[in-house]
């Protein structure tokens, strides 16, 4: 049972009693991510999340980090597209010093310059980590060209030129223009008493008053592209992709199951078809991200620079034959089996717990039950896997980003535009 519970300021609280652990999670979710951002502030909603551990006007840093020790507890913090969250494991006897522990840095964070300087030189050393892996380059290219001219496009840890921007003044000015109860959820799953959390909760929250926040969501203007970035490099790396549909829309489920038939697991059409028949890739999946109001449909291979063409050769044949209706019954049975089974086994822990109940509030604004999602699944007909094979799988929409030592080989990009061009009969 999944009970909710709204503070006098506006926070929601969130809470699934799970009596048979030990332990508890506890998130504060708050919709704030680089998607809220202007090209000024990006990289700011990621910086804070850093910055929420660097000391507060009860502990230092080290401080926050051995008294979570002293609990046997964990905590971290990551931020998205759409949020942020702040989030613990504890035993179910130290729920109440993981919330003063957590409150402490969500309210009382000093954001020394000093510190904040220090910051920016790990964020930048961050940025410089994934600009080292081929895979995540090609990934945000392909995010950028996909969410064009909106801050979907924006890369969630910023860009160097902005962080060293940063300031105490500017990231104080940020929380309160962004912050507010009004878009802040804490969730809790595990083994608790609920009113004494809520008390806990309304103890060191109730104080907090900010206006409401307005979202903006900028359309994104997607035209089709091909992109490539040099790189000195002995693979290629190309992703392939189109703009999909957000959580809430009718084909959800079913894009979730074509995705799996076509490149979400081994026994998937193109790893199949690509690396295990005809040996042209190392590494071949796809995968959706999906939004509140809008997604991306994403393919990775990672290949030697002269299998390129017969690789995204074989990628735009599989995709026009599954347009053309040839997914099994079989194929279709075990994507759902596989997805409902993925989807339940994420559900033995309290964090995953916590987390889906956290991220549909704050998102949703509704508690969902796995046995709503379970019927979902159960309701999806190959005919809305057609349906959305149709749209999805759209030749002429696809775009391409790739990354390689584009130098020695000039001729990817036409190559890859030809291929692209090609009349594809299945």
């Amino acid at each position: 049972m999944i009970k909710k519970y709204t503070l006098d300021n506006g926070i929601r609280i969130l809470m699934e009693k799970i009596d048979y652990v030990k332990s508890a999670s506890i998130g504060i979710w708050v919709n704030i991510g680089s998607n809220n951002e202007t090209e000024e502030t990006n990289g700011l909603s990621h910086f804070i999340e850093h910055m929420l551990f660097k000391g507060t006007k009860n502990r230092k840093a080290i401080e926050i980090a051995e008294d979570m020790d002293n609990l046997g507890g964990q905590l971290n913090a990551f931020t998205s597209k759409e949020c942020t969250c702040f989030y613990v494991k504890v035993l179910d006897e130290n729920i109440k010093e993981a919330v003063d522990i957590l409150s402490d840095m969500f309210f009382n964070s000093l954001f020394q310059q000093e510190e904040i300087d220090k910051e920016i030189s790990v964020v930048i050393e961050e940025i410089k980590m994934y600009e080292d892996s081929p895979e995540d380059i090609v990934h945000d290219k392909l995010t950028e060209v996909v969410f064009n001219n909106s801050p979907m496009a924006y890369n969630i840890l910023g860009t160097e030129e902005n962080l060293r921007t940063f300031t105490t003044e500017k990231v104080l000015n940020y929380m309160k223009e962004k912050y507010s109860p009004y878009n802040t959820v804490i969730a809790i799953a595990g083994n608790f008493d609920e009113e004494a959390f809520v008390k806990f909760v309304n103890e060191k929250f109730r104080h907090w008053q900010n206006s409401h926040i307005a979202h903006v969501d900028k359309e994104a203007e997607y035209v089709r592209k091909v992109v490539g970035i040099n790189k000195d490099l002995e693979q290629l790396h190309m992703c392939i992709g189109n703009r999909t549909m957000g959580r809430h829309d009718k084909n959800y489920y079913p894009l979730l199951v074509l995705n799996n038939i076509f490149g979400g697991t081994m026994s998937s059409r193109i790893f199949q078809e690509v690396r295990e028949k005809k040996g042209l890739v190392y590494s071949i999946y796809s995968f959706v991200s999906n939004y509140s109001n809008t997604g991306i449909f994403s393919i990775y291979a990672g290949m030697s620079y002269n299998c390129a063409e017969d690789a995204l050769r074989t990628i735009l044949k599989e995709m026009v034959s599954m347009k053309k209706g040839s997914i099994t019954l079989k194929e279709f049975n075990r994507s759902k089996q596989q997805i409902k089974g993925n989807y339940i086994l994420g559900l033995e822990s309290t964090s995953s717990r916590m987390s889906a109940i956290g991220r549909r509030e704050l998102l949703y604004n509704e508690i969902q039950y796995p046995e709503e999602v379970i019927e979902k699944i159960n309701n999806v007909k190959l005919e809305d896997v057609l349906e959305v094979a149709n749209e999805l799988f759209d030749i002429n929409n696809l775009s391409v980003t790739f990354t390689g030592n584009l130098n020695k080989h000039k001729n990817i990009e036409e190559t890859i535009k030809k291929v692209l061009g090609e009349e594809y009969e299945g």
